[in-house]
């Protein structure tokens, strides 16, 4: 018989490993919702991320900080040192290249992610750091305790949270309006006095800013850190937002909850050692039956 208990622990570990895809995801289908780009560097703003929390962390520790108040000092320096990367990366590896052939900016991206991963390599170290715990148990915590962390809730209120934030943001305010118009024709934004290059730098800084935080709680719930995590997670990420539909905001959190609860189902029942192959074979499965993702082409207007 089936143990129903041990189902719903794995259900709630996989939807909690897909927000931690769907946060990194959806830095990944705004910007390539805009200009058709995938930033292959999105995963190493992560990894930064989560090195500027461990460093912050330390210092608020020593300092005499504690507890929920180290956490948002950490993710909120982490967002505006991640922000900064962004921006620099799409300034200086890019811009130069946006009227370039395709081939060009994606190499180009290739090769930021590589630079990054080294450099974080050389000034850092190549080992794996003891990451501190920032999130402490929550007091209504214990009948959840077995299926969830407290950390674990965080990032689905995080998660949940981002999609309705980002959702409003391209639909009601005047950046979003801009995003829009920039996704649709280029061109014609610039005609109608839309600066295109604010906005793409803009999608870069939310995006990088969505990772960041992503790689202080994604940190703060493994334990550990060390300069390679962007690599898998941004890979995980990009699998995710192309399961659900890149360049849609609601698809990539479908695409990395569908991503999260089949790995962990597969890891469940038949063999953790095979748990990328329950993920890439879904990838290769959806597609084969809905070339644009899950939600590819249930939503009009993308981003």
């Amino acid at each position: 018989p089936m143990d129903f208990q041990y189902l719903f622990e794995l259900l709630c570990s996989g939807v909690v490993k897909g927000s931690i895809y769907a946060l990194i995801a959806l830095g990944y289908t705004m910007v390539y919702g805009i200009i058709q780009l995938i930033n292959f560097a999105h995963g190493e703003i992560y990894m930064i991320g989560a090195f500027v929390a461990f460093i912050v962390a330390g210092v608020a520790t020593l300092s005499g900080f504690s507890g929920f108040s180290v956490l948002i000092l950490a993710a909120v320096i982490a967002a505006i040192y991640s922000a900064s990367y962004g921006f620099t990366l799409e300034r200086i590896a890019y811009r130069p290249l946006r009227n370039a052939p395709r081939l060009s900016p994606l190499i180009s991206a290739i090769g930021a992610s590589i630079f990054l991963m080294n450099y974080v390599q050389i000034a850092q170290t190549p080992d794996f750091l003891p990451f501190p715990e920032l999130v402490s148990d929550f007091d209504f915590m214990e009948p959840l305790s077995r299926y969830l962390s407290s950390v674990d809730l965080v990032i689905l209120a995080v998660t949940t949270l981002t999609m309705i934030a980002l959702t409003v943001l391209i639909k009601y305010t005047r950046i979003g309006k801009a995003m829009r118009a920039t996704q649709q024709d280029m061109v014609m934004a610039r005609l109608v006095g839309v600066n295109v290059d604010r906005v793409i730098s803009a999608t870069f800084i939310i995006g990088s800013v969505l990772a960041a935080i992503a790689g202080v709680l994604i940190a703060s719930r493994t334990g550990q850190i060390n300069a390679a995590i962007g690599f898998t997670a941004g890979l995980k990420a990009f699998t995710a937002a192309v399961l659900g539909g890149i360049g849609n905001i609601p698809g990539a959190v479908l695409g990395g909850l569908v991503l999260g609860i089949a790995e962990t189902l597969g890891a469940g029942y038949i063999s953790s050692a095979y748990e990328d192959v329950f993920a890439f074979g879904l990838l290769v499965l959806i597609l084969t039956l809905r070339p644009a993702g899950l939600l590819g082409k249930a939503v009009k207007q993308k981003v």
